[in-house]
Formats: structure tokens, sequence, C-alpha cells
């Protein structure tokens, strides 16, 4: 009897185990391939390390906004409306953004052209934007990083085009009024990639510092107590020696992982803490599709990740 007892307690352990598994979030890599001509591209992983392209690693929408007609840099999160919102760069020159919206990752709504820096006279480009939900002024912040000719030029250099960064946010409640551009972080050096995320009372902004003379081109952190700033000097760098670009980070129990693109190698790499300041090098223990370039990482259900992999 007692060994009957205790094979149903096994069984009701496993089902429980099972149960809670199947409604474990998953996680999702949303990503662009070579010059992000073809559109969005998406990855999940049960454990954020070993990572499966869906849909036979073929594009999930095609880009139409824009001369150029580019899907780079993709950033989707979940917005507080239950929707994914979705950014991202549609062009090497032009002066707005990409935006479009879906319920389910599969379906998306017309593509909209936000001109974010059309009324900043000398801006050159827009590059990788990305927002984040502030949930104490129910308000999201998009923000990206854009070259402004004539402006700061104690850090400008005439190598790479002359391209001399920092980062611009626009806010919005509603992703259709926006407030005027104004300027989010001015670090004292050229950078780009800025990806913020809250730590409980405060924002974290991973960041590229884009430096040339002598060559930086690593990811450092700087930090607010409002998402809107002003944020703190940057630290000193947390990435290795290497150049790295793209941080885009995911929390697993106590510990960040921070993923980034190794692009002047063509591979990825990562980097975890419990502390956000001591770092170690993850790199080997990853596994991406192939071509995979700057990206997001969210969390979805697995129901809707059972809707994706239907997705031929």
């Amino acid at each position: 009897m007692k060994k009957v007892f205790y094979i149903a307690l096994l069984l009701l352990a496993t089902f429980l185990n099972v149960q809670g598994q199947s409604k474990k979030d998953v996680y999702l890599f949303a990503y662009f391939k070579n010059n992000g001509q073809d559109g969005l591209h998406l990855a999940y992983s049960q454990d954020a390390y070993k990572w499966t392209a869906l849909k036979n690693d073929s594009s999930f929408l095609k880009p139409v906004v824009s001369k150029d007609k580019l899907m780079r840099d993709p950033c989707i999160i979940r917005g507080a409306d239950g929707w994914f919102h979705m950014v991202w760069t549609v062009s090497w020159k032009d002066k707005g953004i990409g935006y479009a919206s879906s319920k389910d990752l599969i379906n998306w709504n017309e593509q909209q052209f936000i001109p974010v820096m059309a009324k900043e006279e000398g801006a050159r480009n827009t590059w990788a934007p990305e927002f984040t939900y502030d949930s104490n002024t129910k308000t999201y912040m998009i923000y990206w990083a854009s070259t402004i000719t004539g402006k700061f030029t104690e850090t400008a250099s005439a190598m790479e085009d002359g391209y001399n960064h920092r980062i611009y946010y626009v806010t919005t409640k509603d992703f259709k009024n926006f407030s005027a551009t104004k300027l989010l972080y001015e670090p004292g050096f050229n950078v780009i990639d800025a990806s913020i995320v809250k730590d409980k009372g405060r924002f974290v902004m991973f960041l590229k510092d884009e430096t040339r003379e002598p060559a930086q081109k690593n990811i450092k952190i700087a930090y607010a107590d409002q998402l809107t700033g002003p944020y703190l000097k940057a630290s000193e760098p947390i990435t290795g020696n290497f150049w790295a670009e793209g941080p885009t980070t995911v929390r697993i129990g106590k510990n960040w992982l921070v993923y980034f693109d190794k692009y002047r190698d063509h591979k990825y790499g990562a980097i975890l803490s419990s502390d956000l300041k001591s770092w170690k090098d993850v790199s080997d223990q990853i596994s991406l599709p192939k071509g995979l370039r700057h990206g997001t990482i969210l969390t979805i259900k697995q129901s809707e990740l059972k809707q994706l992999l239907k997705q031929k």
C-alpha cells in the first residue's frame, strides 16, 4: 500500500512539473539577416541559450515603408494593451523609423513611418530604435541614435563617414501622437544601440561606445532614476577585446544575460552577471541561427509559440 502511495505521489509530481513547464514563458529573438531587405525573422528558446529559427528562418513581415524598404534592428515589446509593438531601422540615411503592431506576431497592422528626426536640421540618420514602457506614467519612450551635422564636434572623427551619434527620444501613449524629439543621452562620446530595461526602482541602459579613435567599440552601462533620464556617466566596458554592438538583455532568475553582435567576427556573444558589475563570458554556451543580426529578446506564452510553429 505504501508503495502504491509513493508511486501516486511521484506521478502527481511529474504531472505538476509538466503542467508548470507548459505554462512557462518562452524566449523569442526578433532579428534581421543580411541588410534587412527581407524583413523580420524570429527564433525561440526554452532556456535563452539554445535558439531555433521559426518558419524555416524565412521572414514573418516584409518591409514596405521608406525609400530603402529595410527592416533592420527590429525591437518588439508586449505593450500594456497586450499587443506586440515593433520599431525598426528603415534606412541607412532616412530621418524616421518604422512601426507596426500585432496581436499574434503573425498578422501585422499596416506599417507606419514615424518621422522622428524630420524637424532636426542636419540629421543624417535614425538607427536602431528601441522602446521601453514606463508603468508609472503609462508612457512608451522610443529612442534611437542619430548624427546631426555640426553638433558635438569635440568628439567628431573623419573616419567611418564622419558619423558622431547621440541618443534621442520621443514619448507616446498610443503610437499616434508623439512628443517633440529630445536629446536623451550625451555621454561625451559617439554612442549608438541603446537598450533600456527597468531594474526595481531604476532604469538600466546598455549602450555601445562607438568611438573610433582610439577604438572602443564595446558595450557599457548607464543608470537613471527616471526613464527619460538624466542617465549617469557610462561604466567601464562590460565586453571584451573585440568589437561588439546591438546589446539586448534577458533576466533569468537573478541573472542578467546580455547578448550582443560580434559583428567583425560574424558571430554572437553573450555575458552573464548577477549584479551588473562582474561579468562572465558565456559565448561558448549559446547557439543561434546562422546569420542572425542585431535584434531583441522578449518573452511569449507557450500558446503563442504553438501558433508560430504552425507557420510555414
